[in-house]
């Protein structure tokens, strides 16, 4: 049986990172994607260490914790994150966030061969129907104009995703997932920063006005939603975690028609697709385990 805690968890990570895409969207209308994924790990390390201050420090993590979370910094953080950023620039909020969420597949399938997990048929059949409900949502974004080869930047960021949902849960082994995730976003501003800097273009690291408010809070948002993704992992399976966690597309499509109304397109093949994804959620949490 899937403990609440997780579900609830990693259901609030996928809320989070919704509300972070949206704002995303909004903040690329007047600056570009590598700005604001520099904000967005800068508020997300600020925010980080603040909490380790305020949890009784970093503790005694391993040497293994630091490099499994330094490595899922540089794969998920900067890989995966800085391709969701060019995706929401290139096909918008709905699409990226549906094939983006492609990533409990791969999770799953590292998680079942690296960490010897024990998948049940629900999580199976889970995970495949929320896989098929963000082919349909991406599906029916195709009416805006979006060519087959865009579609590689949210596949990419899928993979990093997948990849770094396993790093993080070995890493829970040799750190505390606060401390971990320190070093997780701590790897990934350094490198990016050191990346900006190198190749002379530090002035990527300005913005001002409304976007840099929306930037700010996508990073609140979207380095919230990480953490308690981290602590899901702390409590439950990557295969629980990963597709619950990923089912954010239905909060995109409700906060972007609050929000993103005339930009966003909705249309039957996108709402099949969130009911899919919702299905999926209940073969995950109901059924998982009876």
């Amino acid at each position: 049986m899937v403990p609440p805690a997780v579900s609830a968890l990693a259901l609030a990570s996928a809320l989070l990172s919704a509300a972070g895409t949206v704002l995303i969207s909004r903040g690329l209308r007047r600056y570009g994607p590598y700005t604001g994924f520099w904000i967005n790990l800068a508020v997300g390390t600020g925010c980080v260490w603040i909490a380790v201050l305020f949890t009784g420090g970093v503790g005694r993590p391993s040497p293994a914790g630091i490099a499994y979370f330094a490595l899922a910094g540089l794969i998920g953080t900067v890989g995966g994150r800085l391709l969701r950023f060019l995706s929401i620039e290139t096909v918008g909020a709905s699409i990226s966030a549906a094939l983006i969420n492609l990533s409990p597949l791969v999770a799953s399938a590292l998680a079942i061969a690296l960490l010897g997990e024990h998948v049940t048929v629900p999580i199976v059949v889970g995970t495949l129907v929320i896989v098929g409900g963000t082919t349909l949502l991406s599906a029916g974004g195709r009416g805006a104009g979006v060519r087959p080869a865009q579609l590689v930047l949210p596949l990419m960021s899928a993979l990093c995703f997948g990849v770094v949902a396993v790093l993080r849960k070995i890493g829970l082994s040799g750190a505390a997932p606060i401390p971990g995730f320190a070093v997780n976003v701590t790897a990934a501003l350094v490198a990016y920063t050191a990346f900006l800097v190198a190749s002379r273009q530090s002035a990527l690291m300005v913005c001002r006005g409304r976007s840099l408010v929306y930037f700010v809070l996508a990073g609140v948002a979207e380095n919230v939603g990480v953490f308690l993704v981290v602590a899901a992992l702390s409590l439950g399976s990557v295969s629980v975690v990963a597709p619950l966690s990923s089912v954010s597309p239905v909060f995109v499509l409700v906060l972007s028609f609050f929000f993103l109304r005339g930009i966003e397109i909705l249309n039957r093949r996108i709402v099949a697709g969130a009911l899919l994804i919702v299905t999926g959620v209940y073969l995950i949490t109901a059924l998982a385990g009876r």
